[in-house]
C-alpha cells in the first residue's frame, strides 16, 4: 500500500450544529505506523546543522514518490518514512545522493500508500467526493468559514454547505482550503467526536513533538495518537510534495481528509494524507492550522 490522501464519495449527513468535517479527495488507500528499519551503520556522532541540511536537500533532489521525512535535531539525524511503493533501489538512490551525508539518513518503513485524504469531523461534499470539514473560523467581520484541505477544495467551487473561497486554495506545497459558509447559522464552533458528543475549540496553537493528539474525520470518527514528527515534508508522487506538515501514529481512511488535529481545546491541523488504516494503525500527515489562520486573518471561535 502507499501514502495517499484520504478522500472518498457518499452523501453528506445533514447536521444543524455542524462540527468539523474530514476531507476525501479520490479512492484512496489506508495507513500503517512505520518500523524502523536499520538501514545503515550509526555513526559515531551527530550531524551538524549543516550536515543534516544537506541530507534533507538530497532527499528532495532524490524525489522519491511516497516518501516523507523531517529534521531531528535531538538524534542528529533525516527521518525519513517510506511507504511500501518505495523499493530498495529507490531508497539506494536516496542515499547516493545524499553522499557523504547518508549516515544522518534514518530510514522508517511503513505499510499502505501515502494518499490525500478528502471527507470538525463531519462530511462535506462536492462533485460526487467526499471530505471533512477541519474546523469553522470567523474572520474580523464575523463571516464564517469552514477550513479543509486544499486537495479536497482544488477545482471544486461548490459544496453543499458553501463556495470556496478565490484565492484560499493551496496544494500542492501546502494543503488547505477555505468554503464559505452559504448558512452562517450552521457554522458550529465545536468538533464532533462520537455518540453525539462534541468538543468545544477555543483556540489554536502549533504541535510539539510526542504531543498526544485527537483527530476526527466523517469515515473513521474519534481517533488518538501522538506526533512523531514535526515539519515534515510528504512526498505523494508526481510533483505532490507538501512541507512543514505535522506527522503523526494516528490512524485515517478514506473521506477523513480536511478533517480536525486537535489537543482538548486547542486546534492543531488539517489531515492532508498518509497510509494505513484503522485496523492495522496508520502515519498521517496534518497542514499546521496555524497557516491557514495567519495568512487570511481567522480564528477558531
Amino acid at each position: 500500500m502507499k501514502v495517499k490522501t484520504f478522500l472518498s464519495s457518499g452523501p453528506l449527513a445533514k447536521r444543524a450544529r455542524a462540527a468539523t468535517v474530514v476531507a476525501s479527495l479520490a479512492a484512496v488507500s489506508a495507513l500503517v505506523a512505520p518500523t524502523a528499519v536499520a538501514a545503515q551503520a550509526p555513526v559515531d556522532s551527530k550531524a551538524g546543522a549543516a550536515q543534516l541540511a544537506a541530507a534533507s536537500d538530497a532527499v528532495l533532489t532524490a524525489d522519491v514518490g511516497g516518501t516523507a521525512w523531517f529534521t531531528d535535531k535531538a538524534s542528529g539525524k533525516v527521518v525519513i518514512t517510506a511507504d511500501s511503493t518505495v523499493s530498495a533501489a529507490e531508497i539506494n538512490k536516496i542515499k547516493k545522493e545524499a553522499g557523504a551525508q547518508a549516515g544522518a539518513l534514518e530510514i522508517k518503513r511503513t505499510p499502505g500508500k501515502f494518499s490525500r485524504l478528502i471527507a470538525g469531523g463531519e462530511a462535506i461534499t462536492s462533485a460526487g467526493v467526499r471530505c471533512s470539514l477541519g474546523f469553522n473560523v470567523i474572520n474580523s467581520a464575523r463571516q464564517y468559514f469552514a477550513l479543509t484541505a486544499g486537495h479536497c477544495t482544488s477545482g471544486r467551487p461548490s459544496w453543499n454547505i458553501g463556495t470556496a473561497v478565490p484565492g484560499q486554495t493551496v496544494f500542492p506545497n501546502y494543503d488547505h482550503g477555505v468554503i464559505a459558509h452559504s448558512n452562517p447559522a450552521a457554522a458550529d464552533g465545536r468538533v464532533y467526536l462520537h455518540n453525539g458528543t462534541y468538543r468545544d475549540i477555543i483556540n489554536s496553537a502549533a504541535a510539539t513533538l510526542n504531543q498526544r493528539i485527537e483527530r476526527s474525520g466523517s469515515t473513521t470518527g474519534y481517533r488518538t495518537g501522538t506526533v512523531t514528527g514535526l515539519n515534515a515534508t510528504v512526498n505523494y508522487g508526481g510533483g505532490q510534495l507538501v512541507y512543514n506538515t505535522i506527522q503523526t501514529n494516528a490512524c485515517a481512511q478514506p473521506g477523513d481528509s480536511g478533517g480536525p488535529l486537535f489537543a482538548g481545546n486547542t486546534a492543531l491541523g488539517l489531515l492532508s494524507g498518509g497510509s494505513g488504516n484503522c485496523s492495522v494503525g496508520g502515519t498521517t500527515f496534518y497542514e499546521p492550522v496555524t497557516r491557514p489562520l495567519s495568512l487570511y486573518g481567522y480564528s477558531v471561535f
